[in-house]
């Protein structure tokens, strides 16, 4: 413990954000990172507590507390305190792979759980996880490190998103030879085409990937394995495949009008912006342009943020974002106590924006989409909305969001997005490969287990879990190279 009195000498300090009206003018991110010396005294407010729930990734009441990678907090905290930045770099990378990634989109599960969090203000963590990776990368610490022998086994891993690149890594440091199929044209599924860049700027995805392929790892792009490439062949040249194809498949809404032009699933819309960023810096107009609409995005998650923030960067009319359960309460309720995931309001980057743009926040609560109307065109241009009240099911005795008759009314729409969140993995990977899917459409494997109903063939990320974070997409892909290493040698030490 660097400084005893750290948590009492310092307050939190966080890296400043550009101001809304400022950073919509640009699609790049928009936090300024504190001075070295500063974020230092951030790491001085770690406690180093004797029970540190921060890296304890244990699952309390549904939701994950703590550090899934169960990243040694406390250490890097104190080394960053004490001006070790090179050894906090190494802490740091020896349970987590991909700090760049984690330290700007992941939710800081690690401070939800942070004993300072009790009376006053967690450590910042998640900035001191980024400084220090940052560090690493201007220090030359940040460099490809090839294994220092090969194994002779072979392994395929499908999907290049954070599981499938934490798996590969995780298999190639052991000494396989591995190879990544990406159907997309670029590497790092989720992250270079489902987050925005003012979140997770590309330049940090492909820096990774640059290292990566020095290491050894064989990247092939533009091919959809289970179309392009049978399963059987991909059999015979390896000795174990790992299924990392993410949950892609969009949750849809069944309404009246839901075939009108100009409603898409926000996957797509986000995916196309990121893309024309990356080739022509939208000026091939090849992406869904909310500019002039009146966009409505239906779902309040992240993704339904990001849909918000990239529409007024498009420069939308107006934005509504519906969500379909009540306001949550600013703070912790009774029935949520510390370290569990606290159930509070939370005001997003895009809803800041829409906030100094528009003079409203873009939330609509209790509500959802009745009907889409349509013009002659067969274009959508109205939307009719309901509001919702919480009932309990007379069968299932379960409550449930329910229409409040007579409570519709008409909004104009140019511009749909479903941000409603994933269903599993697409049917065609799961049914080329023959591998069970449970009821909810993710691949069904033994408890704690990554092994499939096929031989040789594992999963990993959210196709095994279902709709998750990238931190703990990662874990999975950790944790899946052991028990493949384990199988292809029959002891591991990963």
């Amino acid at each position: 413990m660097g400084k005893p009195t750290g948590f009492l000498d310092y307050v939190r300090e966080d890296a400043q954000a550009e101001s809304p009206k400022e950073r919509i003018k640009h699609y790049n991110e928009f936090h300024v990172p504190l001075p070295k010396e500063e974020q230092q005294k951030q790491g001085a407010r770690c406690m180093d507590c004797g029970v540190p729930f921060c890296q304890s990734g244990q699952v309390l009441n549904g939701m994950a507390s703590g550090c899934p990678l169960n990243n040694l907090v406390p250490e890097w905290n104190d080394l960053i305190c004490t001006g070790n930045w090179k050894q906090a770099y190494r802490r740091l990378k020896k349970t987590n792979p991909f700090p760049e990634f984690t330290g700007r989109v992941c939710p800081a599960l690690c401070e939800n759980a942070c004993t300072c969090g009790l009376d006053g203000d967690p450590v910042c963590s998640k900035q001191n996880e980024l400084s220090i990776v940052e560090y690493g990368y201007a220090n030359g610490l940040a460099k490809a490190m090839p294994p220092k022998f090969r194994t002779g086994k072979k392994v395929a891993v499908i999907g290049s998103g954070p599981a499938g690149l934490s798996a590969a890594n995780s298999l190639n440091k052991r000494g396989h030879e591995v190879t990544v199929y990406e159907r997309s044209d670029r590497f790092g599924g989720l992250l270079m085409y489902g987050i925005p860049n003012m979140k997770l700027e590309k330049h940090i995805v492909e820096r990774k990937l640059k290292i990566m392929e020095e290491e050894g790892i064989h990247f092939v792009a533009n091919t959809n394995v289970g179309k392009d490439i049978k399963p059987e062949q991909l059999k015979k040249e390896y000795d174990a495949i790992v299924l990392a194809c993410g949950s892609s498949n969009p949750r849809n809404i069944e309404v009246p009008g839901r075939e009108a032009k100009g409603i898409y699933f926000a996957v797509d819309f986000l995916k196309a912006t990121t893309k024309s960023l990356l080739d022509s810096e939208l000026k091939d107009n090849k992406y869904i342009s909310a500019k002039g609409k009146n966009v409505i995005v239906i779902g309040g998650g992240d993704t339904g943020n990001d849909c918000v923030g990239t529409s007024i960067r498009h420069g939308a009319k107006s934005v509504t974002q519906l969500e379909m359960m009540p306001k949550l309460p600013d703070q912790r309720t009774e029935d949520n106590p510390w370290p569990e995931w606290p159930r509070i309001c939370k005001t997003d980057y895009g809803q800041e924006e829409a906030i100094a743009v528009f003079g409203h926040d873009p939330r609509i609560y209790q509500t959802t989409v009745k009907e889409f109307k349509m013009n002659k065109k067969g274009e959508v241009c109205k939307a009719v909305l309901v509001s919702l009240e919480s009932k309990k099911d007379e069968k299932t005795g379960r409550m449930a969001m329910v229409p409040v008759e007579g409570s519709e009314k008409e909004i104009p729409a140019d511009l749909v997005l479903i941000a409603a969140g994933f269903l599993g993995s697409e049917k065609y990977v799961t049914d080329a490969f023959g591998v069970k899917v449970n009821a909810r459409t993710n691949v069904e494997t033994e408890q704690n287990s990554f092994a499939t109903s096929v031989k040789n063939v594992f999963v990993a990320g959210d196709m095994h879990r279902g709709q998750s974070l990238v931190v703990w997409a990662i874990r999975e892909g950790r944790d899946v190279a052991r028990e493949v290493d384990y199988q292809l040698m029959g002891y591991t030490n990963l």
